[in-house]
């Protein structure tokens, strides 16, 4: 079931989201050659309590995890896509690291993602974080009410295509809230007008997730999901708030 948000709830979100946007913005800036994973995770943890929100993802067992999710954020490296738990790694010179955030604040959720070069990056690295951004903007450009959540897909894997990679097969954008998972599922490919209709007040977290290999992924030991053959890959997220006036992005 969909649940649509009032325009109060709306700008309760936008406040959750212009801290969330605060803390991504601080850990981008110190992912540098060095940093251990771990130490970005607490620097979180204590960002978001001290703005009087709280790390979403700490402590929680979405439907297909075995078990809760013990860190603050996802730090997923190279060619780990999503779920990666910060740990003792130090980050090195030509890493690829998508830092994922999630904050409850005032009873909602807000969500985000970005992708860090550690340094000097390969051409290959640089393409695929640009495309993957890119193919954001453009999902974010579909999110009009009337449209469907099929055009919103199907703008991120065209794009995509396009440029001779590939999404990553089985992980998906989602409705949010006051839980951080809603309906409707959010996913990166689609046909045109097909799927869950937009509607004024709806607030969806859209996350492109793009490889430069097949997109196949596998499960690692962790919970946290790979690329199938060691490609790389690159992750992009906002929470969007549909209204009648166009799209806001809560996490901007």
């Amino acid at each position: 079931m969909i649940h649509l948000k009032t325009e109060e709830e709306i700008a309760i979100m936008a406040e959750g989201g212009a801290i969330l946007r605060g803390v991504t913005d601080e850990l981008a800036g110190k992912a540098v050659e060095g940093m251990r994973l771990k130490e970005l995770d607490a620097l979180a943890k204590k960002l978001m309590e001290e703005a009087g929100g709280v790390p979403a993802f700490l402590g929680y067992k979405p439907a297909w995890a075995k078990k809760a999710y013990m860190a603050s954020i996802c730090a997923s490296v190279n060619d780990v896509v999503v779920h990666g738990v910060p740990n003792a790694y130090k980050l090195k010179q030509g890493d690829v690291v998508k830092l994922d955030l999630g904050l409850k604040y005032k009873g909602f959720y807000t969500d985000t993602a970005i992708t860090v070069a550690i340094g000097t990056v390969s051409d290959e690295a640089k393409r695929l974080m640009a495309v993957t951004e890119d193919a954001l903007t453009l999902a974010i450009d579909e999110c009009q009410a009337g449209n469907a959540v099929g055009d919103i897909g199907f703008a991120i894997n065209a794009y995509v295509r396009k440029h001779g990679m590939r999404v990553v097969q089985g992980l998906t954008g989602h409705g949010i809230g006051q839980r951080l998972h809603e309906d409707p599922v959010v996913y990166n490919e689609g046909k045109p007008g097909m799927g869950a209709r937009l509607e004024p007040g709806m607030v969806i977290a859209i996350e492109p997730m793009v490889t430069t290999g097949s997109g196949l992924v596998k499960e690692l030991a962790d919970e946290s999901f790979a690329t199938k053959e060691g490609a790389l890959a690159a992750h992009f997220e906002h929470t969007v708030a549909i209204t009648e006036n166009g799209p806001i992005i809560l996490t901007k």
